[in-house]
């Protein structure tokens, strides 16, 4: 029995080493979305271990509106070059002197290209606390993303 448990565990091990998947150290481009108007967002990457990492993205728009997001993402490997990956975080927005805090998630799917490129689709639900962003909002982005 102890034999049989510890063939299983050793299965069990080679199976999620297998579909350990490391991600990109750094990567830096652009997001293209909704987002509420703010549309295209400078979007940066940094790995923070071999299967999570941090990713920071600043939307700006005509004037001194601004949006900035930060989320925490967990990558898994799906096949060969493609990545799922899910998360959470927040961020800050302000547009004609008015400001707003908000959470957000994210779930998305990546491809990453023999070159240094990576594409991404995702969906970022997002609730905001304040009367210039409040309640429920969500968009789908587009991300291109340059890789080292």
């Amino acid at each position: 029995m102890k034999k049989t448990f510890f063939i299983i565990a050793i299965l069990f091990i080679g199976v999620f080493s297998a579909n350990a998947q490391d991600i990109s150290k750094n990567a830096i481009g652009v997001r293209f979305g909704g987002n509420n108007g703010f549309g295209g967002e400078i979007s940066y990457q940094r790995a923070l271990g071999s299967n999570n990492r941090l990713e920071i993205d600043l939307g700006l728009r005509k004037g001194d509106a601004f949006k900035a997001t930060g989320l925490y993402q967990w990558v898994w490997a799906l096949e060969d070059q493609f990545n799922w990956y899910a998360g959470f975080g927040g961020g800050i927005a302000s547009a004609n002197s008015n400001s707003a805090i908000f959470g957000a998630g994210v779930i998305g799917i990546e491809y990453n290209f023999d070159i240094p490129l990576m594409i991404s689709l995702d969906f970022r639900p997002e609730v905001g606390f304040s009367d210039f962003y409040d309640g429920f909002q969500s968009d789908f982005g587009l991300g291109l993303r340059y890789q080292f």
